[in-house]
């Protein structure tokens, strides 16, 4: 009996998950994973149903029934504390969940308040809380300045673009008399998903990837909208995600992974100095920094230069490493690390440093003087 509760439990746990990434093969399968008949999936189907878990929608496709679903305007004038807002209004509306997913809505929430009330300029901002039987989502969203655009403003940056690169990299504040920098660096990596639309531009961070990516939109909204989601069983603890950037007895935020692609625009290759640059503005802020590439075929000389010697040199307590990368972007990773160190545009770095080598001549060369 135990064995088949247990059974009965994975198979609608595997339904739910599927509706919930609306694929499209529900009963095919399901009926693949467990060995059951059409006739078995459909039962299991209408018993979610008549539990209020799963409802079917028009097209005749399934998704999944709110257990809880609210929405409040606040009102910034009001001076709305957000822990009072948490124990007053938000934490019912998370449900009865365990202590470690707890934990994380309170700690992402807070944070993403706090930083919509002190940075957005908005008159008011609307919650949005969507719980089902898998998971749960928050929204924040206020029509403000927007955040891109306020880091681009108070940093002199480029563009909206530009913003998003810095953003990733966390120890990022506009006010760093009442901010760290450090509040959506964490919550980024704390949920399952994690997204913020301004400015006609998305960001988004999915748990386990290390990656941040820019998906550009054809509509420009004011404000900002923040959105979260967490598998309402999920082991994560908030521990274990400091644990991973931080070290020493005071927890310092010391170690940052910096999607390298961001520093590109379009489809324009990694080739020139003043895009590592780019890259690695504030990173000496940090005693680890993990250069992702992934999305990233191939690099430059001058770029790879950049990252790998000239910054190593000047910055000798930072410790670059780089992650994901290609055999062809590793490549040129060794060799501007085998290089001897000489300033950038001087003469011994546009002739390959040979000054120092003079007296080596290079592998396969003949020796014209003998």
């Amino acid at each position: 009996m135990y064995r088949l509760r247990k059974k009965t439990e994975a198979i609608r746990e595997f339904i739910i998950e599927k509706v919930d990434a609306e694929a499209r093969d529900l009963v095919s399968s399901t009926t693949n994973e467990f060995g059951i008949t059409r006739q078995a999936v459909h039962r299991h189907i209408r018993q979610l149903a008549d539990r209020k878990i799963l409802a079917r929608t028009a097209s005749g496709q399934y998704q999944l029934c709110p257990l809880e679903e609210w929405q409040k305007i606040i009102t910034v004038a009001d001076n709305p504390r957000e822990d009072v807002l948490w124990r007053v209004e938000v934490r019912a509306r998370i449900g009865p969940l365990p202590e470690n997913v707890v934990n994380i809505w309170h700690y992402g929430f807070t944070e993403m308040f706090n930083n919509v009330v002190d940075h957005s300029g908005s008159s008011d901002v609307l919650l949005h809380i969507r719980r089902t039987a898998l998971s749960t989502e928050m929204v924040v969203y206020d029509h403000g300045i927007g955040i891109f655009n306020k880091i681009k403003t108070e940093m002199g940056l480029l563009d909206e673009r530009h913003a998003v690169l810095e953003l990733t990299k966390g120890k990022l504040t506009t006010d760093p008399d009442k901010h760290t920098g450090e509040g959506i660096f964490f919550t980024s990596r704390m949920f399952d998903t994690f997204g913020i639309l301004s400015s006609g531009v998305f960001l988004s961070h999915t748990y386990g990837d290390n990656e941040d990516w820019i998906l550009e939109t054809q509509e420009e909204r004011s404000g900002t909208l923040i959105s979260m989601k967490l598998r309402n069983d999920t082991p994560r603890v908030m521990k274990d995600i400091f644990d991973q950037y931080t070290s020493g007895d005071d927890y310092g935020f010391t170690k940052t992974v910096v999607p390298v692609r961001l520093a590109r625009y379009g489809d324009e290759l990694l080739v020139s100095r003043s895009q590592a640059k780019r890259l690695l503005e504030r990173v000496d802020r940090f005693k680890t920094v993990l250069l992702d590439f992934t999305g990233v075929e191939s690099i430059g000389q001058a770029f790879a230069d950049e990252l790998f010697r000239v910054f190593p040199h000047e910055h000798p307590e930072v410790n670059i490493v780089e992650i994901k990368a290609t055999r062809a972007v590793t490549d040129m990773i060794n060799r501007a690390r085998r290089n001897t160190f000489t300033a950038p545009g001087t003469q011994g770095e546009l002739f390959g440093n040979r000054e120092a080598r003079k007296d080596k001549p290079e592998e396969g060369s003949e020796d014209l003087t003998s």
